[in-house]
């Protein structure tokens, strides 16, 4: 299943999708963790020192051989150059899985070890001076949703994915690839704008969204959020002397997290798979296909000089089917 969890910066976002990582791992789960932010701070708060974090490879630069490998045979589409973000997957499409190897994890993940468990973590790669004035950031999480189009997940396997902060990431169509969306929000006017600010867009798109309340100290923080966000409150998250420890570089053994912040975990947990048994694989086929046609329109045909629309298979939809990889 796909969890994004999304907030303004300075939220906390990035620490608590890495608690949710290491309390997926710490049960065995087998775990996809993203870094999709324009600051780069995953690998950090996963445990990784300086140097091995910046040392993770780049998903947006190793794009030409996501391209190529994700297009397979698919007829529908001549060359890996005129693939684009939104490309959706089609008869011949290779399909990703979270637990197998194939070239892009080999070229894109690296092994983050956890108490004895261990996930894959893929980052899109840092916002750098180099790209002002000539890209966006929304180009190298272009490579993220392309494999998020290709990618068959079942129950039990988890993608996580912690997204660039704010309401970015409507610029294209990776807010709707989720099975469930937590939003971190602070107890603050500013802490829940980004809330109705979601809430209001991914209405109209059936995006299941659920509140974190982070940094909550008490029974005031909590009615102030209930008040804003009414039933999408999920859990609230308060002060962690774990998370402290963590953020210093010494996290202690991630048994010893308190245990309410633990109880967070475990229903943030039963949330995402009760949001999974939800899924409905004709609705994400048909949103894929939607944002495919308003990139080709605005945009992508005339960059590849091809028409793009020719590349939706009518009668494809992902996960409906089992198609093996090549």
């Amino acid at each position: 299943m796909r969890i994004a969890f999304v907030g303004k910066g300075g939220s906390g976002k990035t620490t608590l999708s890495s608690l949710f990582i290491r309390h997926l791992a710490a049960g065995g789960a087998p775990v996809v963790a993203v870094d999709a932010d324009i600051n780069q701070h995953l690998g950090a708060a996963l445990g990784l020192d300086e140097t091995e974090a910046a040392a993770l490879p780049a998903m947006g630069e190793h794009l030409p051989l996501i391209k190529d490998y994700l297009r397979g045979t698919n007829p529908r589409i001549a060359s890996a150059d005129t693939m684009i973000k939104t490309t959706p997957p089609g008869e011949g499409s290779r399909l990703m899985r979270v637990c197998e190897d194939n070239p892009v994890y080999d070229a894109c993940a690296r092994p983050v070890e956890l108490d004895g468990g261990a996930v894959r973590l893929m980052v899109t790669g840092p916002f750098t001076d180099a790209d002002v004035g000539v890209t966006c950031y929304h180009s190298k999480t272009g490579a993220v949703e392309l494999c998020l189009n290709h990618l068959v997940d079942g129950p039990g396997e988890y993608v996580v994915v912690d997204m660039t902060a704010g309401s970015d990431s409507f610029a294209s169509g990776l807010f709707t690839r989720f099975d469930l969306t937590f939003l971190v929000a602070e107890p603050t006017r500013k802490g829940v704008s980004v809330y109705r600010q979601y809430k209001e867009y991914a209405r109209d798109f059936g995006v299941a969204l659920k509140v974190v309340g982070n940094k909550v100290q008490g029974p005031d923080d909590l009615d102030f959020l209930r008040a804003e966000v009414g039933e999408d409150l999920l859990v609230t998250v308060g002060h962690s002397d774990w998370v402290r420890a963590m953020e210093k570089g010494r996290p202690p053994r991630f048994a010893l997290l308190e245990e309410p912040n633990r109880d967070a975990l475990r229903r943030l947990h039963t949330a995402a798979d009760a949001a999974y048994a939800l899924r409905d694989r004709e609705r994400h086929t048909r949103q894929m296909v939607h944002f495919h046609l308003k990139n080709a329109q605005s945009w992508g045909n005339e960059r590849t000089g091809t028409d793009l629309a020719a590349q939706v298979d009518p009668g494809f939809v992902l996960g409906g089917q089992v198609t093996a990889s090549v």
